[in-house]
């Protein structure tokens, strides 16, 4: 057969696939990764429009794509209003579908929804969970201009890369909190190493223990409302104000300035 003239389809759906599945790269950015997939849904799926919410940190959902003007105002609408499909799917963490906007179970199951919907020109909807097990990180609202079912295969292979979306933005989010905890955790060994170089200070100077030097800093750092590692530094580097040396000093066994 001329591979010019083979399906496309499928060499799209698995262009597609290996987008979605290509996270870890550097230069990975989330947003343009979420556009693409609502593009790639209206090309690969026979639907009109797409939407893409998905959480925030604090778990609020947010707008995070669309493939069109009209489809972000809908996607915006409920959100603030608090009421759709959308909301329906990621809220009980299953797909919700309306073949029919206009119908009676529709507008009386999301009035205020409905009602706006009637100005976009879509007919009908499928909002799908973006979740890996128990964890539902959004929803993927796709829209048609007419009413009807969409199909279960269409369905299937939209469901497949909401998956593959979930999975790469879990992955691409745990490596950011790995990212953050390396900096924390080196940041505390490096504000260890300038506490344990105060300690070595005040112990020196004032004939004390390594203990007694860390109990009067603490104390102190307490008292005066300052970050322990903040006066350890300026102990270190000398820069702590002449007056407070002297307090910070009367903490320590024979109570004298150095």
């Amino acid at each position: 057969m001329d591979t010019d003239t083979a399906p496309a389809a499928p060499r799209r759906v698995a262009q597609a696939f290996v987008a979605l599945a290509d996270t870890l790269v550097s230069e990975f950015d989330v947003i343009d990764f979420l556009q693409q997939l609502a593009e790639r849904c209206v090309e690969l799926l026979e639907v009109d429009a797409a939407g893409i919410l998905v959480t925030d940190q604090r778990g609020h959902l947010r707008l995070m794509a669309a493939s069109s003007e009209q489809t972000r105002l809908l996607e915006l609408f409920q959100l603030q209003d608090e009421q759709g499909p959308c909301l329906d799917c990621f809220n009980g963490g299953v797909a919700v579908h309306c073949a029919d906007l206009r119908g009676e179970d529709a507008v009386r199951r999301w009035p205020r929804f409905t009602a706006e919907v009637g100005h976009s020109g879509f007919a009908a909807v499928s909002a799908l969970p973006m979740r890996l097990r128990a964890e539902v990180i959004g929803a993927m609202n796709l829209f048609r201009a007419r009413p009807g079912a969409m199909p279960e295969q269409q369905i299937e292979l939209a469901q497949g890369m909401a998956d593959v979306a979930t999975i790469g933005l879990l992955q691409e989010r745990a490596l950011r909190q790995s990212q953050i905890l390396t900096e924390r955790l080196q940041s505390a060994l490096n504000s260890r190493v300038v506490i344990e170089q105060a300690k070595g200070v005040l112990a020196e100077r004032h004939e004390c223990s390594m203990d007694q030097a860390f109990a009067a800093l603490r104390r102190h750092a307490r008292d005066r409302n300052r970050l322990l590692t903040e006066l350890a530094h300026a102990v270190v580097t000398r820069t702590l104000d002449p007056a407070e040396l002297d307090h910070l000093a009367a903490r320590l066994p024979g109570g004298s300035p150095g």
